[in-house]
């Protein structure tokens, strides 16, 4: 009998559950990047990110099992297929599960001898620090609330999070915890669940796709046959430095810039637009926006932030919306804002793509941060970027054409807005960010609600943008997103400040969560279709939510069934959706197509569809048969069952639901 056929020698309740070794191993491959950022997420943050990325892969290294294995019974409790790969998958998450709570006790020499007879090493980079790619700014507020909890609490957030136990009521993690020896289960998931949900973007956290920066490059070159070199590397550099800011940074890993934007990274050379541009600009963005704030004519603060945007030092967290580069200005940055916003110093540039934003400590204690992201086509509605964000709330740069601001909360259509104060640079009072201290969520299975969604309600001077108010939202990047509304008898988005319009949005709102740090740049709630309920239950409404982004591309789509309620914000319910860019509910394919299987008062179940105006005829196969002409369709069904639906539209041309 061969090792990977061996029988489990470990007894556990009910009949044995064996996990050969190769099982195993094909289920650790196959989930291991996910695994690696459940580990990442567990292990302390006192580590420092290097550590922790290479502590994350020793641990799942380590946790393939010598011999054939049997996995804790509790560590498949959760509900799904019990095929060999989930028995394999749960038996790799309990190891690394329990090797990660572990871990700060095993730290030492008794950890590391535990290493060496394990015959798994720890992976070993030399010349190179890496950390994962940063993500939106949210995940930077996420990194701290996680370093506040003990390892048990951080280990619940990432099973809640990571294996989608939020629908649960807690059993699961508390059995996966308690399997793995966690001292209070129960404490531990209710510290987790204090911690903002949502936050946690697709690639956030993630050891395995990291970036690399050098290390000791001096030292090793001193041991080597360039010391000449080194010397004189020493001594550009030093020089570079006391141009730019008069002396070493603490935020800045030092060395010369690339030739190419080295010239741009002068304070001197920095682009000042003056206060009136805007009046006589042919367009009206960022290129218009005057240099503002008490800091602005501060050389060493803007020489801090030109010198950390070519060399971001270790003690700087470095994030980017998707699609943005991180490299150095084509042209010289134009300045937006220099000046003191709380407890930080902040610096806001535009190079003509991108604006960056550089953050520091006022009191030089703790990182700084240094964030990208991608602007081109903005308009007269990107009237706002994140200037700082604190104990939940966030302080805006409001555009210089903003002459009217407000707050207004999404989930109360019938509620004025607040006036929101602003200085004279066009700075906001603080506004609560949506979620932020919330500890309950109505709804929103795809992210945090709570009891408010604030928005920005704006009003922009006569003959600039929309003419009328216009609202933006913040989702974790550095500019707020447009959100805009569409009626069914419209083939156009409108600005989504009208009496149906904040109807709708208090139905949609909640659900804004799924879409955070993807860099979005507007959100349209499409009302393509009302159907009248069977039975006379009332009429319901179909919402298509399109988030489109600064790249234009990796667009989401989100359908919405509205049934009547008694409470104005209840979110209407997910019927479909496509993270794949399909263009659906767009401009390029302005069509769309959901159903959904509903209850009647009297206990009767139906399937409901709802297509796009132009939809000629629906029809369901499968567990349910059925047709109807026209955008809408009512057929009588069973509980749980299931059908496919397709329609015809006038053109002709078919159509199916999203996927």
């Amino acid at each position: 009998m061969t090792s990977q056929q061996a029988t489990a020698t470990r007894t556990r309740r009910g009949a044995p559950v064996i996990v050969d070794v190769e099982e195993a191993e094909a289920a650790l491959v196959e989930n291991y990047p996910h695994l690696v950022r459940l580990a990442y997420l567990i292990l302390p943050a006192g580590l420092g990110r290097h550590r922790r990325v290479m502590n994350a892969h020793t641990l799942v290294q380590r946790a393939l099992p010598r011999s054939a294995s049997e996995p804790d019974p509790a560590s498949l409790g959760v509900p799904g297929p019990r095929g060999p790969v989930d028995r394999s998958y749960a038996l790799m998450r309990q190891e690394v599960l329990c090797a990660a709570l572990a871990f700060e006790q095993e730290e030492g020499a008794r950890g590391w001898l535990r290493k060496v007879a394990t015959g798994v090493l720890p992976p070993h980079v030399w010349g190179l620090r890496l950390h994962p790619k940063a993500g939106g700014t949210d995940e930077a507020a996420l990194d701290r609330a996680l370093a506040g909890l003990d390892a048990p609490a951080r280990a619940a957030y990432a099973l809640l999070e990571l294996e989608n136990l939020r629908r649960s009521d807690g059993r699961e993690v508390r059995k996966l915890l308690a399997a793995a020896d966690a001292p209070d289960p129960r404490a531990a998931l209710k510290s987790a669940e204090a911690v903002p949900y949502g936050l946690l973007g697709a690639g956030g956290f993630d050891p395995c796709t990291v970036q690399a920066r050098p290390t000791d490059l001096l030292r090793r070159r001193q041991h080597g046959r360039a010391g000449l070199i080194a010397a004189a590397a020493v001594a550009v550099t030093a020089v570079l430095v006391a141009v730019l800011g008069g002396g070493p940074e603490p935020y800045s890993a030092g060395g010369p810039p690339n030739a190419y934007g080295a010239g741009f990274l002068d304070p001197a050379q920095l682009v000042r637009v003056d206060g009136t541009a805007w009046k006589r600009a042919s367009r009206v963005d960022f290129t218009v926006w005057p240099a503002r704030g008490g800091r602005a004519g501060d050389a060493k603060l803007l020489g801090r932030a030109l010198q950390v945007w070519a060399h971001p030092g270790e003690r700087v967290a470095v994030s980017a919306t998707k699609g943005t580069t991180e490299s150095l200005p084509a042209q010289p940055p134009q300045l937006l804002y220099a000046g003191d916003v709380d407890a930080a110093g902040v610096v806001l540039m535009y190079d003509g793509l991108r604006l960056v934003r550089y953050a520091e400590p006022r009191d030089g204690k703790g990182g700084a941060a240094l964030d990208f992201t991608r602007v081109d086509g903005a308009d007269a509605s990107t009237a706002a970027v994140v200037l700082g964000r604190i104990d939940g709330n966030t302080r805006f740069l409001t555009a210089p054409w903003v002459t009217g601001s407000a707050s207004r909360d999404l989930l109360g259509p019938g509620r004025p807005a607040q006036k929101l104060g602003r200085t004279a640079d066009g700075v906001t009072d603080p506004v609560r960010m949506p979620g932020a201290g919330s500890d309950t969520s109505p709804a929103g299975a795809n992210g945090p609600c709570g009891t408010s969604w604030p928005a920005l309600e704006f009003q922009a001077a006569k003959g600039v943008g929309p003419g009328k108010p216009f609202l933006l939202t913040d989702l974790g990047d550095l500019v707020p997103v447009h959100l805009t509304y569409q009626a069914p008898d419209s083939a156009t988005p409108a600005e989504a400040a009208g009496k149906d319009a904040l109807a709708s949005w208090a139905r949609t709102a909640c659900h804004l969560g799924s879409m955070r740090g993807m860099g979005v740049r507007t959100v349209n709630a499409w009302q393509y279709a009302e159907q009248p309920l069977p039975e006379d239950n009332g009429r319901a409404a179909w919402v298509c939510t399109r988030a489109d982004t600064w790249t234009g591309t990796n667009g989401r789509t989100l359908a919405l069934f509205l049934p009547p309620v008694a409470e104005p914000a209840s979110p209407g319910a997910p019927v479909g959706q496509s993270t794949k860019d399909t263009g659906a509910c767009g401009r390029s394919v302005p069509q769309v197509l959901a159903g959904v299987l509903w209850k009647s008062t009297a206990g009767h179940w139906y399937l409901l569809a709802a297509g796009s105006p132009d939809v000629a005829r629906i029809e369901a196969t499968g567990g349910v048969s059925g047709s109807a002409e026209g955008p809408t369709m009512a057929v009588r069904a069973e509980q749980g069952a299931r059908a496919e639906l397709s329609a015809v539209l006038d053109s002709g041309t078919g159509i199916t639901t999203l996927r």
